[in-house]
């Protein structure tokens, strides 16, 4: 066995491995797209705005990063198709996939109006699917496994009022990551998800701003304070690296403890 410096080096290195990263414009996926760049891996976001996504680009190769960006859209089989070519194409491979993209629009199940619901659960599940079975093709190809993250919620395993399409869309992508651990451990692909409470994103802002409700939230929480798009970058790098082998088909719940009460 390696020892000191040298073993955590080899466990957590993920330099030269070639990720795509959905939903690149948004909090998780911006983050976690320079968190991956700065780790030594070479990234390709994309996402459906491509100002955003060139911008983001700039500022990783300003870091000194390796990164590229295809816009598109994850719900579009086409789009996620010419993603993933243009992954190979300009990388070579495709060694790591993290579906950040989502959205959500709470209402009570008898007033959403069923256009908003589909809205949902095409940009969770159907985009999340898709960019798994294209990148899982290029991953089985490839013989060399892989490392598959989805980005779920504690709603895919917790209920909540007004929440139906969100929950319901996150309970299914759980499930997806455990479906595919199981299918694909044969060819070394770990397939994880990480299933976060409340981070402050563009669509979680207002529950930072309302403080009556942010006070009351915290309650729930253990250690005290909601989640920020950093406090993701430590559990990316781990699933992303050799150091996470042994784990697949599991939901972490990045949560600061939300779901142990």
């Amino acid at each position: 066995m390696k020892k000191g410096d040298e073993l955590l080096k080899d466990l957590f290195d993920i330099t030269g491995k070639v990720a795509i990263v959905t939903g690149a414009t948004g909090g998780f996926g911006s983050v976690i797209s320079m968190a991956l760049a700065m780790a030594g891996a070479k990234v390709m976001a994309t996402g459906r705005g491509e100002d955003k996504l060139k911008s983001l680009v700039e500022k990783i190769k300003k870091e000194g990063g390796i990164a590229s960006f295809a816009a598109g859209s994850p719900v579009n089989h086409d789009d996620v198709k010419r993603v993933v070519k243009e992954t190979v194409n300009t990388f070579g491979r495709v060694d790591i996939l993290i579906t950040a993209a989502g959205t959500s629009k709470p209402a009570p199940i008898i007033e959403q109006p069923l256009e908003e619901w589909e809205m949902i659960m095409d940009t969770n599940v159907k985009g999340t699917y898709l960019f798994c079975k294209e990148a899982g093709k290029v991953m089985i190809e490839q013989g060399k496994g892989g490392k598959v993250v989805l980005l779920g919620s504690a709603r895919g395993d917790l209920g909540m009022a007004n929440y139906s399409g969100y929950s319901t869309s996150k309970g299914a992508v759980h499930l997806l990551a455990k479906t595919l651990g199981c299918e694909w451990g044969q060819y070394g692909i770990n397939v994880n998800a990480i299933a976060p409470t409340v981070f402050r994103t563009a669509l979680t802002q207002w529950m930072f701003d309302d403080n009556a409700f942010y006070k009351n939230f915290l309650k729930r929480i253990p250690i005290g304070r909601l989640g920020e798009p950093e406090d993701f970058i430590g559990i990316v790098i781990y699933l992303c690296s050799k150091a996470s082998d042994f784990i697949t088909g599991a939901i972490i719940h990045t949560d600061g403890g939300y779901a142990a009460g």
